[in-house]
């Protein structure tokens, strides 16, 4: 008898989400909220307006997805605003079940009004911090820097993450417009992150083709790939990744709305796992893209027709594929092994009883 995948039991499932940005989560009441107390401008006020304003399901591209991002950061550059925008984050996730999750953003985003950077870092770790013990989650910070600035900010920022690493860092991450950005300009700051053994995981194959995913892993060391769409287009380099088992960091959602592809049936997510990528699944934005990990689990069970095995992979890749240490990652793991084992012995009595009462 098959577990039935249904959202309530997804939403009660443990789960990652290891690809999710800070500025591209915010709650809209908060937006609105912020933007009042600290005399911001926005386009309107009015919740379900912005909400059309900042989704980007209509989105032509990459470029016209990320348009939104302005008006979320005009609201995040100050100390408070900060804390409570990590602090709700991880709220929102510990209240879908994610037990884990790295949370990403590019800390000089935010010095627009005067902050400077360990101001910043300090602001999302307190928040994050205060989150961990309140809820039943875990999080990791991933410093982002952005491919269309300057290969020193870049260097800046990973000065940043490895001076913050051990206190919650856990990576270093590259994001922004793929196209006429190589991620090959900001070697430097990626040679000084593999020295000092920081984590890397780069977005790429999303904007640009496989020759992206290349740069990111041969000439800047990734350790995972954000999105990574584009792998489809080389074989070669799928089974590299494959072999050498370089997880992808999926949002289909997000993938959609950006045009990294046409439309889910043409998304290689279910190529990917039935040649045994390290596939993981994520909600890249939960604001922007509408959306939320139980969301995202459904629309492989939606237009893939994945059923609980598929989905349990998926989880399971999410955990081994953390930037957790080694032991804390295989103590979670087993932990969590546990609580699905009970959740499928209770929904497989629950089933039974339903079957027999129709009998």
């Amino acid at each position: 008898m098959d577990v039935k995948l249904t959202e309530e039991l997804i939403s009660r499932l443990p789960k990652t989400d290891l690809h999710v940005h800070l500025d591209g989560s915010l709650r809209i009441e908060t937006i609105i909220d912020l933007a009042k107390k600290q005399k911001v401008k926005i386009p309107t006020l009015e919740p379900e307006k912005l909400k059309q304003l900042l989704s980007a399901e209509n989105a032509h591209s990459l470029e016209e997805y990320l348009q939104g991002f302005q008006y979320t950061l005009l609201v995040l550059q100050t100390e408070d605003a900060l804390f409570r925008a990590a602090y709700e984050l991880a709220e929102d996730s510990a209240n879908e079940n994610i037990r884990y999750t790295e949370i990403r953003y590019c800390p000089i985003l935010h010095t627009k009004k005067g902050l400077n950077l360990t101001s910043v870092s300090n602001a999302v770790l307190d928040g994050l911090a205060q989150a961990e013990k309140e809820f039943n989650i875990k999080t990791g910070v991933i410093v982002t820097g952005m491919r269309n600035m300057s290969p020193d900010v870049s260097l800046k920022l990973v000065g940043l993450a490895i001076a913050y690493k051990g206190k919650s860092v856990v990576g270093f991450d590259l994001a922004g417009e793929e196209m006429n950005y190589p991620a090959k300009e900001h070697r430097e700051a990626f040679d000084l992150a593999l020295k000092n053994n920081l984590n890397i995981t780069i977005h790429a194959g999303e904007g640009y083709g496989p020759s992206s995913i290349h740069q990111a892993i041969h000439y800047c060391g990734a350790h995972r790939i954000g999105h990574g769409t584009r792998l489809i287009e080389d074989g070669d380099l799928l089974n590299y990744v494959n072999d050498h088992r370089i997880p992808i960091e999926i949002c289909l959602s997000s993938n959609l709305h950006t045009k990294a592809v046409k439309s889910f049936a043409a998304h290689p997510l279910p190529l990917f796992y039935d040649l045994g990528l390290r596939v993981t699944l994520n909600t890249d934005n939960r604001l922007i893209s509408n959306t939320t990990m139980t969301k995202e689990f459904m629309l492989t069970v939606k237009h893939f027709g994945f059923d609980y095995k598929h989905i349990k992979n998926l989880i399971i890749n999410g955990f081994k594929s953390s930037f957790l240490p080694y032991r804390e990652k295989s103590i979670m793991l087993n932990k969590i092994l546990g609580e699905m084992a009970e959740i499928e012995k209770q929904e497989m009595k629950a089933e039974a009883v339903e079957y027999e009462d129709k009998l």
